[in-house]
C-alpha cells in the first residue's frame, strides 16, 4: 500500500470520527504495516478486558439444554453448537412430529382390521427425516444459513452431520410410536429402509436443487407410489413388504454413491 495512516487520521479514528470506508482501509492498512501499528496506543489492560468481554459473550455463550445433551453423548463442543442451532432439532419440530404420528397412530386405530390405516403411518414416516433435513440445511430455511457455510468444514460433512441428527430424532420418535400400533408385524417397521433411501435422494437431488424443492419433490414422488399401491384389489403394503426392502436397498447404495460424488457443490462456491 502506498499510503500511510497520518497522525490527523489517526485521531479522528481513535475517536469515531472517521466513516465505516476509512476505518475499514485503516484497519486493513495496519494489520499488514508495522510502522503504523507502532502508532496505535498500546494499552495492555483495556485489551484484556476487551477480550474477556468477547468471550464471555461469544466463545463461552451459555449452553442450550441441546447443545449440552450433544456434548454429554460425546459430540465435539463446535459440531454441537452447530447441531444445537438446527431448525429442525428444535421444540416445535418435535412438537409438529409428534402430532403428525399421533394423528396416524389415532387413524391406524380408527381404520383397525384395514391395511390402509397402517399404511398412513407406514407412508408418512419415511417423510418426516425428509421434511426435516429439508429444513435443516439452505438459505431458504435455516436462519443461520450463513454462519453455517463459513463454518470450518465442508459443506457436504456439515450437511451429513445435520441430517444424521435428524434421522436419529424423527426415526427414534417413530420407533417410539411403533407400540403404539393396534396390529405389530415386521411390516411395521418397514418404513425405516424406505426412511433412510428417500432422505439420502433429497439430499442428492440438493446438489442441484434447493433442499426444500428436492424434499418436496421426493415427498411428491413417494405419495404417488403409495397412491397407486393402495388402489382396492391391490396389496397396500406391497412398498413394505421384503421383496421391496430389497430395490430401497439398492436405491440407498446408489444414492450414497452419487452424493459422494457430488460432494464438491455443497462447498461455498461448489455450484448446482
Amino acid at each position: 500500500m502506498s499510503w500511510h495512516v497520518d497522525a490527523p487520521l489517526l485521531r479522528r479514528y481513535l475517536a469515531g470520527d472517521t466513516d465505516l470506508a476509512a476505518a475499514l482501509s485503516i484497519e486493513a492498512h495496519v494489520s499488514g504495516c508495522g510502522a503504523c501499528r507502532a502508532l496505535l496506543p498500546d494499552d495492555p489492560a483495556w485489551l484484556e478486558d476487551s477480550w474477556s468481554g468477547v468471550a464471555d459473550r461469544v466463545i463461552v455463550a451459555q449452553r442450550g439444554p441441546m447443545e449440552r445433551l450433544l456434548v454429554r453423548v460425546g459430540v465435539g463442543t463446535p459440531s454441537a453448537r452447530l447441531l444445537a442451532a438446527t431448525p429442525s432439532l428444535r421444540r416445535s419440530w418435535w412438537a409438529a412430529v409428534v402430532a403428525a404420528l399421533a394423528f396416524t397412530v389415532a387413524a391406524a386405530h380408527a381404520a383397525a382390521g384395514d391395511d390402509r390405516g397402517l399404511l398412513l403411518f407406514l407412508a408418512l414416516a419415511p417423510l418426516l427425516p425428509v421434511a426435516g433435513v429439508a429444513v435443516a440445511y439452505g438459505p431458504l430455511a435455516d436462519p443461520v444459513h450463513e454462519l453455517t457455510v463459513g463454518a470450518p468444514m465442508s459443506g457436504l460433512r456439515l450437511l451429513l452431520i445435520r441430517a444424521a441428527a435428524v434421522l436419529c430424532t424423527t426415526v427414534g420418535l417413530a420407533l417410539l410410536a411403533l407400540p403404539l400400533l393396534p396390529a405389530l408385524s415386521w411390516t411395521a417397521a418397514g418404513w425405516l429402509l424406505p426412511a433412510l433411501a428417500l432422505t439420502t435422494v433429497s439430499l442428492v437431488l440438493g446438489s442441484w436443487l434447493s433442499p426444500v424443492r428436492a424434499s418436496a419433490a421426493v415427498t411428491a414422488v413417494w405419495l404417488g407410489l403409495v397412491a397407486l399401491v393402495a388402489v382396492p384389489g391391490a396389496d397396500a403394503l406391497m412398498l413394505f413388504r421384503a421383496g421391496a426392502q430389497a430395490w430401497f436397498a439398492a436405491l440407498l447404495g446408489a444414492a450414497g454413491a452419487l452424493l459422494l460424488a457430488r460432494r464438491g457443490s455443497f462447498d461455498v462456491g461448489g455450484g448446482r
